[in-house]
């Protein structure tokens, strides 16, 4: 039987968009951008804590970012996490994301990432990003929700991800969702039509409280493992 990890890197080894994006928007797919580090990295990391077949509870983000997930390969991990946090190599460039910040400073508090990571795996609604360029010309992070044609346009990418992830092996007894605004109104309304999970339990997206309200840093830290820990009994595998 395959593991956890061995899920996981496949997964990662074959995700692909092939449908049509609207105008102006590009998808971003870390593990076919030519760079092969990517792969490499993201690959290490799921084989160091994810190498079993218990099963996790799910959290889902909204898209991977440039650079936390899109350097990595790895949800809300950037390079100076995945190696300081992690103990993963990295040489290429350094990257700092607020979004991961915030996530390590949780999941020390958790109790380190081995210990986080045997409980929980992170992904997306959608698995892989998108960008548009800004006014003076640089790429800009875009979410599945910002325009409906996107929506639409992923809609079915979004629905076969969120079975995918189901199929790693994770609990569909509950769903943490990351963003208490358009990401947690999309879930709902998915999970109302098609019962992937029997509860979402949102919490305030990391880069909304780095954003806004970075003073009340901890007592968000303190509520996400308040609000994992309720849920941190027995829980059975999806299919």
């Amino acid at each position: 039987m395959r593991t956890f990890a061995e899920r996981v890197i496949e997964f990662n080894r074959n995700v692909e968009f092939r449908g049509r994006l609207p105008e102006g928007i590009s998808i971003m797919n870390p593990f076919r951008g030519g760079d092969d580090h990517i792969f490499e990295v993201s690959s290490a990391f799921y084989r160091k804590y994810y190498n079993d077949n218990q099963p996790r509870r799910l959290i889902l983000g909204i898209n991977p970012g440039r650079f936390g997930a899109g350097f990595t390969g790895i949800p809300f991990t950037d390079t100076k996490r995945l190696t300081g946090d992690c103990g993963i190599a990295y040489s290429g460039r350094q990257t700092h994301e607020p979004s991961s910040v915030f996530i390590y400073e949780m999941i020390k508090e958790y109790g380190g990432p081995g210990k986080f990571y045997s409980d929980f795996y992170i992904n997306s609604v959608c698995p892989l990003g998108f960008t548009h360029k800004g006014v003076n010309g640089s790429k800009k992070n875009y979410n599945y929700y910002d325009r409906p044609e996107l929506t639409a346009a992923v809609m079915d990418f979004i629905l076969w991800n969120i079975r995918e992830q189901i199929a790693m092996g994770v609990s569909t007894e509950v769903c943490y969702c990351l963003g208490t605004g358009k990401n947690e109104k999309f879930l709902r309304t998915l999970n109302e039509k098609h019962g992937f999970f029997g509860e979402i339990v949102a919490l305030e997206h990391p880069r909304f409280i780095m954003q806004y309200r970075s003073a009340s840093k901890d007592e968000y830290v303190k509520k996400y493992i308040s609000l994992l820990h309720l849920t941190s009994g027995p829980y059975s595998a999806g299919d």
